[in-house]
C-alpha cells in the first residue's frame, strides 16, 4: 500500500533563482511592450518586411535575446553562467549513464509513451495557432496583436516551469528536468508569428524550428538521454537545478 510522505521543501538553488529573476524581467519587459504599442506604435514597423534594417528599435534588443537564448539550444555551452539541466539533457556532456543495467525494451516504450503524449500536446497548441491565424486571414487580429501574443507566451513560459504547468498533465512529466517536451518552449512561443511575413518573425520562427529539430533528432539518434533509469543525471537524488520545487513537495513511498 502506497502512502505519501511529506518531505521538507529543498532550498531555493541557484538555477531557481535565475529563472525567478528572468520571469521578473519578462514581466517588466511584456509592460514595456504594452506600453510601446500603446505611446508609440511606429516601433512595430520593425515586424513588416525588411524594415528590420531600416532604423534602430528596442525590439530589436529583444530580437538578439531571443536568438541568443535559443542559440544555447543548438550549441552545447558547458560554461554558461546558469542553464537548466532539462534544457540540455540531449547534449552528451549532460549524459550519465547509470551503472546497473536497464532494459532496452523498458526505453523504448518510455520513448513511444512519452512521444505519444508530447503530439497530443502538438495537436492542441497546431489548433491554438490555427485559430490565431485564422483571425489574422480574417484582418481580426493584425501583426502587432500577433506580436504581443507572442510577448504573452514569453512569460507565460516561465509560469509553466515555477508555478503550475498544464501540458504537464497531458506528458505526465515527474519535473521540467525530466520532461519531454522542454524545449519545444520557442517554437510554441513564436508560432503566432508564423502569419507575419517580415525577416523579425522569419528568423525567429526558423531558429525555433531549429532547436525543435535537433531535440527531436536527439530523442530519435539518442533516447537514453531522455530516460531517468537510463541516465543518473535526471534522477532526482542527482538534481541540483531544483528548478520546478513545487512538484518536489511530496514524495510516494
Amino acid at each position: 500500500m502506497q502512502r505519501t510522505a511529506a518531505i521538507p521543501r529543498p532550498k531555493t538553488s541557484k538555477t531557481r533563482k535565475m529563472y525567478i529573476f528572468q520571469l521578473v524581467i519578462r514581466c517588466v519587459v511584456l509592460a514595456a511592450c504594452i506600453l510601446i504599442v500603446i505611446f508609440d506604435p511606429q516601433q512595430t514597423e520593425i515586424l513588416e518586411g525588411w524594415n528590420f534594417f531600416r532604423k534602430p528599435s528596442p525590439f530589436h534588443l529583444l530580437w538578439l535575446a531571443w536568438m541568443l537564448d535559443m542559440l544555447w539550444q543548438l550549441v552545447p555551452v558547458k560554461k554558461r553562467l546558469v542553464i537548466a539541466l532539462g534544457s540540455q539533457k540531449h547534449f552528451s556532456f549532460r549524459f550519465q549513464p547509470i551503472k546497473e543495467a536497464f532494459s532496452t525494451q523498458a526505453l523504448r516504450r518510455h520513448i513511444i509513451e512519452t512521444t505519444k503524449a508530447a503530439y497530443k500536446v502538438f495537436a492542441i497548441w497546431a489548433v491554438i495557432v490555427t485559430a490565431v491565424s485564422l483571425l489574422r486571414a480574417f484582418d481580426v487580429l493584425n501583426d502587432t496583436a500577433l506580436f504581443m501574443i507572442t510577448m504573452v507566451f514569453y512569460v507565460c513560459d516561465l509560469i509553466c516551469v515555477l508555478i503550475w504547468c498544464p501540458f504537464r498533465l497531458i506528458v505526465k512529466a515527474k519535473c521540467c528536468t525530466t520532461c519531454r517536451i522542454f524545449n519545444w518552449d520557442h517554437l510554441m512561443m513564436f508560432s503566432p508569428m508564423l502569419m507575419v511575413s517580415g525577416f523579425y518573425s522569419r528568423t525567429l520562427v526558423l531558429m525555433a524550428f531549429a532547436d525543435w529539430l535537433l531535440w527531436e533528432l536527439c530523442i530519435m539518434m539518442y533516447p537514453e538521454r531522455f530516460w531517468e533509469n537510463s541516465n543518473a543525471a535526471l534522477r532526482c537524488t542527482n538534481c541540483t537545478d531544483k528548478l520546478c520545487t513545487q512538484y518536489c513537495g511530496k514524495r510516494t513511498e
